[in-house]
């Protein structure tokens, strides 16, 4: 299926796309990513013995101000409230795994927001867990759902993708 290309004009310049006419309906995006640690970190992270300290709380709230903070960082996304912002995260025996579902009532989707709260969430395990795991590395950051807007439902499956209509 050909799309066209809409950051661009007809000169081929970026350009942010005209929403103004659309009218505002309820998204939402999940999207997660892991970050894999040493078997000793995950020790530190199970025993909240991280020296930095609680690390999942510092990276849960790095995660919804980033959700916010989404068009100061790509500058093409639209500025949309962000109504809602949800970060989950859980330690497993590879390291963290975090899922971030973020919510709009607005004119466009939240999939930028919720990769970035994913991001910047694994960011700071990253920087809380660093001085004592250098080998520690964000991975498999991805979009797993989107609902609403005019092209509806989407969803990430184990072996491929799926897209509904609503």
């Amino acid at each position: 299926m050909d799309h066209p290309l809409t950051h661009l004009d007809a000169s081929g310049h970026a350009r942010m796309v005209d929403v103004t006419d659309k009218t505002p309906t309820v998204r939402s995006a999940t999207a997660a990513g892991r970050v894999v640690t040493s078997a000793e970190t995950v020790a530190l992270l199970r025993d909240g013995a991280v020296p930095k300290g609680d690390v999942l709380a510092v990276a849960r709230i790095a995660g919804i101000q980033a959700a916010k903070k989404t068009p100061e960082l790509l500058p093409l996304a639209h500025v949309i409230g962000v109504h809602g912002a949800v970060l989950d995260l859980e330690i497993t025996d590879e390291g963290v795994e975090i899922t971030a579902t973020v919510r709009t009532a607005d004119r466009t989707g939240v999939e930028m927001e919720a990769l970035t709260s994913v991001s910047v969430a694994a960011l700071a395990v990253i920087d809380m867990v660093k001085g004592r795991d250098r080998s520690a590395h964000v991975t498999d950051i991805r979009l797993l759902e989107k609902t609403g807007g005019r092209s509806g439902t989407w969803t990430r499956e184990e072996t491929g993708t799926v897209e509904v209509a609503e």
